[in-house]
């Protein structure tokens, strides 16, 4: 079943933010007194009362700021671009998530930017089983005290319901919230699990995503353009490999945080996400003719922060001069820039030729079985006694890690359990030499392994 999705909504520096590493259980989102300030993620998981849901902070709208570059006095809240600008964000955010938490700032009081979402965001929830959808959950922040707890009264006049006084930054109140947020989920369980394997087709606009779906299906079934950003939505489509059930998904491309447009394309990219989240498998697809950028090496690295399996396919291949060498020397340029993927397979293909492309959904297949590989625990114990007598711990603070006993507590993706002296001494580093020295055994093609250290006592 999918995981219903909450959508953060309300202007800047309310504590969108904040309320999003709160309920994330971790600092995903750069905090900022400043209002509009850049986050680095945009989505993640939460989960309360055993209900895992899904969180996407969609960013505050400043009726005070102009347009990038443009030096144009500030728009005022009534006028027609604030207004489109608002109604574009609370549309999306309606349309895309199970529930809404509308977060305003106690301190300030009700404000005329509220007012204006409160309005959009109800004129826009539309009726399910006579009932408005998604609900919407008025959310108080920055009631810090007793005080500004008692003063949540004063936002009924917004006509979004009970208000929920809350503090993001130190906890309060959160409790009571998920509780009446989490009861809202129409969790009925009644739809038909697939079982399918998910995988993702991702990367940057214009790199040739939807040309490799459709000749994987050997059919146009994506539109492809020349134009970066034609695919808005993530797309399901079926197919049967090799007697085997795949829904392959093609995604919007990814660009630059600073170049996202807020609105439609700023969903898209939340969509891409999704997809990621959902997938088991990920085809990164990069332009063989123009060099890795940083956003791809940020794209791979928010799928190995999903513990997503991947290949990395290099589209366009035939556009480049090729002489005996030149497969090898872009492939130790491709390892270099995403030297943190030293285990993910390179495939070089022509989606527009279709050169190579039948080596792709083998070696997806391939990835996965590796995915679901369980070491037995013997195996895994004498590969972890003969790391630790050719290259024994460093010592930190006169004190050596010892590892006494691993276990691989599951797979999908894999993950070994090591009991050891005290986890604090376990530098980073010696962490990827027992990774490297794991996979000198077995590989894990594409597939990122976790180790999880833990006290014997």
């Amino acid at each position: 079943m999918p995981k219903p999705v909450v959508a953060l909504v309300g202007r800047p520096n309310v504590g969108k933010s904040t309320l999003f590493n709160r309920l994330a259980e971790e600092r995903l989102a750069v905090v900022d007194a400043t209002p509009g300030t850049t986050r680095d993620r945009l989505m993640a998981d939460a989960i309360w009362s055993g209900v895992v849901f899904s969180i996407i902070d969609t960013g505050g709208i400043d009726p005070t700021q102009t347009g990038p570059g443009k030096a144009q006095a500030p728009l005022s809240i009534g006028s027609a671009d604030f207004i489109n600008q608002i109604k574009e964000q609370a549309e999306i955010a309606i349309s895309m998530a199970d529930a809404v938490l509308f977060i305003v700032d106690a301190e300030s009081g009700v404000t005329p930017a509220d007012q204006e979402i409160a309005q959009i965001l109800r004129q826009h929830q539309r009726q399910v089983d006579d009932e408005p959808y998604p609900p919407i959950f008025l959310v108080v922040n920055k009631a810090d005290n007793e005080a500004r707890r008692g003063q949540a009264y004063q936002f009924y006049e917004l006509g979004m319901g009970e208000p929920y006084p809350i503090s993001a930054l130190h906890g309060t109140g959160t409790g009571d919230m998920l509780d009446v947020l989490v009861s809202s989920f129409r969790l009925t369980g009644e739809e038909v699990e697939d079982d399918s394997l998910k995988i993702a087709i991702v990367g940057k606009p214009n790199v040739g995503k939807s040309s490799l779906l459709n000749k994987l299906l050997g059919e146009e079934r994506a539109i492809v353009s020349a134009i970066p950003g034609t695919t808005r939505d993530a797309v399901d489509t079926y197919l049967t490999f090799e007697d085997i059930p795949i829904t392959l998904i093609d995604t919007a491309g990814i660009r630059k945080r600073g170049k996202i447009e807020p609105g439609v394309e700023k969903y898209s990219v939340l969509r891409t996400f999704q997809a990621i989240d959902r997938a088991s498998v990920v085809l990164l697809v990069v332009d063989a003719t123009t060099s890795l950028s940083a956003q791809d090496a940020h794209i791979a690295g928010y799928i190995i922060d999903a513990w997503k399996s991947v290949v990395v396919v290099v589209n366009k291949w035939d556009a480049i001069s090729k002489d005996t060498y030149t497969m090898d020397e872009y492939t130790r340029l491709l390892r270099q820039e995403l030297n943190f993927l030293p285990y993910v397979p390179l495939l070089f293909i022509s989606a527009k030729t279709g050169q190579r492309v039948s080596q792709v959904l083998p070696m997806a297949l391939r990835v996965q079985e590796e995915r679901l590989v369980r070491l037995s625990t013997g195996m895994l114990n004498r590969i972890l006694r003969r790391a630790q007598d050719l290259h024994p711990a460093p010592t930190r603070a006169g004190k050596q890690l010892k590892i006494y006993y691993g276990t691989q507590v599951r797979n999908d993706p894999p993950i070994f359990l090591l009991y050891v002296n005290d986890p604090k001494l376990a530098h980073f580093t010696y962490q990827r030499y027992l990774e490297n020295r794991i996979r000198e055994d077995y590989p894990f093609l594409g597939t990122p392994i976790r180790l999880v250290l833990r006290s014997r006592r």
